[in-house]
């Protein structure tokens, strides 16, 4: 218990560095930017290699994804039956906010910190569902209900699937891994050192896009939101965790996928769609304070 509230504790102070860097003017959400293309484009995938490379990989494993993708379609269903704005494109902008889920830089660094690499296993295979939903659904979402002529369309989503790093990589190493196959070993061992790099930007990155600035008018619509995030995704996670007969890590990684902060992905989607990007941007940062919580509060009482 005092190992996890220290890894908490770090990964807190890591993101309050990130935040404080932003307020006194060393670095800019633009700066951010660039470390976000760092991540998703070497660390990320370099992390991902690193851990499915050489790992075995259990069967059961197949389900988490699988376990996602129904998740993200279940919940963008009551979306659409509980969010009624007349604005059609305002309740585009909270539907398509309820699917995906931030795993890559929000619970890859705490999941390494705490479980090492059998954590990174499970939460490496949950979040290959996600992308599809981050990249897939949310997409198609926020393209149906946006007023401008650009629509999402499948073109437009397989070019997002493909040009998805991480997405890739997961593929292509879970592939080789299940054939029997490996890379070779200088290029294992390269993606070794960039993987550790991935903890540190990621937490500090969120640091960098974290803002305590709210809109009082947003409060209703973000409260929409995130009561059926959280309370979907704590109701339905209890109740996988309480029937599915597999080990506890891995029901704790659905309990934990499901109360997990927005997609970053969304961001620029409300830019490509013309939403509104300071509510977008508002509700994704109260999201990454909530989760934060409710992990360790999962973590602590988690027996594994």
């Amino acid at each position: 218990m005092g190992n996890i509230n220290w890894q908490f504790l770090l990964s807190m102070l890591i993101i309050a560095l990130g935040y404080v860097t932003k307020r006194i003017g060393l670095v800019t959400e633009k700066d951010g930017e660039g470390i976000a293309k760092v991540i998703f484009n070497f660390s990320l995938p370099a992390l991902v290699i690193n851990t499915f490379s050489t790992m075995k990989v259990e069967t059961s494993l197949v389900w988490l994804p699988v376990i996602n993708i129904m998740y993200g379609s279940l919940i963008a269903f009551l979306g659409f039956l509980l969010i009624k704005d007349t604005d059609r494109k305002k309740r585009g902008m909270l539907i398509y906010l309820l699917p995906g889920f931030n795993i890559g830089l929000f619970a890859y660094p705490l999941v390494e910190a705490i479980w090492g690499q059998e954590g990174l296993k499970h939460f490496g295979m949950i979040d290959m569902g996600n992308a599809i939903v981050l990249f897939g659904l949310c997409y198609i979402l926020a393209g149906h209900f946006s007023s401008e002529e650009e629509k999402a369309d499948f073109k437009s989503i397989a070019k997002k699937l493909i040009k998805s790093v991480p997405l890739v990589s997961y593929v292509l190493t879970l592939t080789l891994n299940l054939a029997g196959l490996r890379f070779p070993k200088i290029f294992v061992d390269i993606c070794g050192i960039l993987a550790r790099a991935n903890m540190p930007l990621s937490l500090l990155l969120l640091g960098i896009y974290l803002s305590f600035s709210f809109d009082k008018s947003y409060w209703k619509s973000m409260g929409k939101v995130l009561a059926i995030r959280y309370v979907t995704g704590a109701v339905i996670g209890t109740l996988l965790y309480l029937i599915l007969p597999f080990a506890p890590l891995f029901k704790t990684t659905i309990l934990i996928g499901m109360i997990l902060p927005i997609g970053m992905a969304v961001i620029p989607y409300s830019i490509q769609f013309d939403y509104d990007r300071r509510f977008v941007g508002t509700t994704t940062n109260l999201t990454v304070i909530i989760s934060f919580e409710l992990m360790w509060l999962i973590v602590s009482l988690s027996p594994v």
